[in-house]
C-alpha cells in the first residue's frame, strides 16, 4: 500500500511540474466576465472583488461615472459586410471608436483595418486565434498578442497597441498579469447584449433599445460589427445620446484622464 501511495504522489508531482501554469505566481482561475447591468442611467456594477482585481492591473470596464462620456468599442472576429457602414456613421458623426481585431479579421479584411486607422480609430488586440487565454501556456498567450500587433503594424503602420479584449470575455489574474507585462491593458465593458448571432437579427430597434436601456455615464459599449441591427441602429443611437448630453471619447482619452487623476498610477 505504501508503495502505491508513493507512486500516486510521484505522478501528482510530475503532473504539477509539467503543467504549463505550475510556475505561475498568481491564480489562473478562469473568470467569465459578467456584471449587474446598468439601467435608468445607473452604472453597471461588477462588484468589489472583481473591481479590485481589475484595478490591481490597471484594467477597466467603464470610465468616470460622474461624466456623461461614452467609449464605443467593437469586436471584429470576421467581416460580415457591415463594417464600412459603421465607419461611415462614425465619420459622419465624428465619433472615435476602438476595434478589437483577431488574426482572421486582419487576414481577410485588410481594407477595413486600414480605413479604421486612417480615420483616426484605435485598433486593439483580440488575440490571433481567439482561444481561451486561461487555457493556454504563457508562451502561447504572448504569441497570440504579438502576432496581432505585428500584422496590424505591417498592414496599417499603427505602431502602438495598448488595449486587449480577452477572447470570449474570459480572463484570470494570470492573464491580466501576462498582458500587463506585455504592455497591454485589459478593456472589458459595462454595456453589451446578445448581438452576434447573424441568423437571429431582430431589426434596428432591438439594438437601439438594448443600448438606450443600459446606457450610463462612463459606459464602455461592446458591439459586434457582424450585426446588421447594430449597423442600422448606430446613427440614431449616437444622435439621440448626443441630445441627452453624452459625448463620445476614445480609450486614449479615458486612460489620459486616469493618468491625470492618478499621476503615479503607472509609474514604477
Amino acid at each position: 500500500m505504501k508503495k502505491i501511495i508513493k507512486i500516486v504522489l510521484a505522478m501528482v508531482f510530475l503532473f504539477f511540474i509539467a503543467s504549463p501554469f505550475a510556475q505561475s505566481a498568481v491564480p489562473n482561475t478562469p473568470i467569465h466576465w459578467g456584471f449587474k447591468k446598468g439601467q435608468e442611467g445607473r452604472p453597471a456594477d461588477a462588484g468589489n472583488v472583481l473591481e479590485q482585481l481589475l484595478e490591481k492591473y490597471g484594467a477597466v470596464y467603464m470610465g468616470d461615472t460622474s461624466k456623461k462620456e461614452i467609449y464605443l468599442t467593437f469586436d471584429n472576429g470576421y467581416e460580415n459586410g457591415y463594417t464600412n457602414q459603421i465607419l461611415d456613421v462614425l465619420k459622419k458623426e465624428k465619433v472615435p471608436a476602438t476595434f478589437f481585431v483577431t488574426g482572421h479579421y486582419l487576414e481577410s479584411a485588410e481594407d477595413q483595418v486600414v480605413r479604421m486607422v486612417e480615420e483616426g480609430h484605435i485598433v486593439g488586440n483580440h488575440s490571433y486565434y481567439h482561444p481561451d487565454l486561461t487555457q493556454v501556456d504563457d508562451a502561447r498567450v504572448k504569441r497570440e498578442l504579438e502576432k496581432v500587433r505585428a500584422l496590424t503594424y505591417e498592414i496599417t503602420g499603427q505602431k502602438q497597441m495598448s488595449y486587449l479584449r480577452p477572447p470570449r470575455g474570459v480572463f484570470s489574474e494570470r492573464t491580466l498579469k501576462l498582458a500587463k507585462e506585455a504592455g497591454y491593458t485589459h478593456v472589458l465593458w459595462s454595456l453589451a447584449f446578445v448581438d452576434w448571432h447573424t441568423d437571429k437579427q431582430r431589426g434596428w430597434e432591438y439594438s437601439y433599445n438594448n443600448i438606450m436601456k443600459q446606457i450610463h455615464p462612463g459606459a464602455i459599449l461592446l458591439l459586434h460589427t457582424v450585426s446588421k441591427d447594430n449597423a442600422d441602429a448606430l446613427e440614431k443611437v449616437i444622435k439621440d445620446l448626443k441630445k441627452q448630453g453624452y459625448t463620445f471619447k476614445s480609450l486614449d482619452d479615458l486612460f489620459a484622464s486616469k493618468e491625470l487623476d492618478h499621476p503615479m498610477l503607472h509609474k514604477k
